[in-house]
């Protein structure tokens, strides 16, 4: 458990995510992260220290609660991530990675929405990070390209000892996740990132986090 009563896999996943997020709340051991009209799951979750902390019945809005949690949790399931340390893998490809500016945001949302097949998020998460981005020096921004087109977005983000963490990405082509994680990884001495569930790539010390309605 973290200082704060979370997994520390959780924990690891707020302190990512909570500078992107419009609010967060602290009760009860548990974090709520909300982001109006952005569609990343972890900027609108509830992280709960366990499966028996689950919120009492619907969100202010009406709907249902969204949790993330480090065990498996009655209700529906809408996601889950591997998180871990990884290591550099897989070839380039022909797979050119840049760090771009902060101008290049539209495009990096536009990449990053079609990756998770919600292009029509694009302009709202482009606009919602510029706000939060301002002044971050922590962060950078990668875009991945084969063949002239973008086809990957990650978020990078500083982390204690020289390491880095990339929990925020996405691609339009399998081929192009190692060569996107690998140039994230070059950026610091180590590399804590999250893996779809689905996917072949490999992490050290990986923990699932499951995102449910509940």
């Amino acid at each position: 458990m973290s200082s704060s009563g979370l997994p520390s896999v959780l924990a690891e996943l707020v302190a990512y995510f909570a500078p992107l997020a419009s609010e967060r709340r602290d009760r009860g051991g548990a974090v709520t992260l909300q982001t109006p009209g952005v569609n990343v799951l972890a900027l609108n979750a509830t992280f709960l220290p366990g499966a028996d902390c689950a919120p009492d019945g619907t969100s202010p809005q009406g709907r249902a609660r969204l949790v993330a949690t480090a065990v498996p949790v009655a209700g529906e399931e809408v996601g889950a991530v591997r998180v871990g340390s990884y290591l550099p893998q897989g070839r380039a490809g022909g797979v050119v990675v840049e760090q771009v500016s902060r101008l290049s945001l539209p495009l990096w949302a536009g990449v990053l929405a079609e990756a998770y097949e919600t292009p029509e998020w694009a302009p709202a998460l482009a606009r919602h990070l510029a706000a939060r981005l301002e002044g971050d020096r922590d962060t950078a921004l990668l875009l991945a390209y084969a063949g002239g087109e973008a086809l990957g977005a990650l978020l990078w983000r500083a982390g204690p000892g020289g390491g880095g963490h990339a929990h925020l990405w996405g691609t339009l082509d399998p081929g192009v996740d190692a060569p996107l994680l690998n140039a994230a990884q070059a950026l610091g001495t180590h590399l804590r990132a999250s893996l779809p569930d689905s996917s072949p790539l490999a992490l050290v010390g990986g923990e699932t986090v499951r995102f449910s309605l509940l």
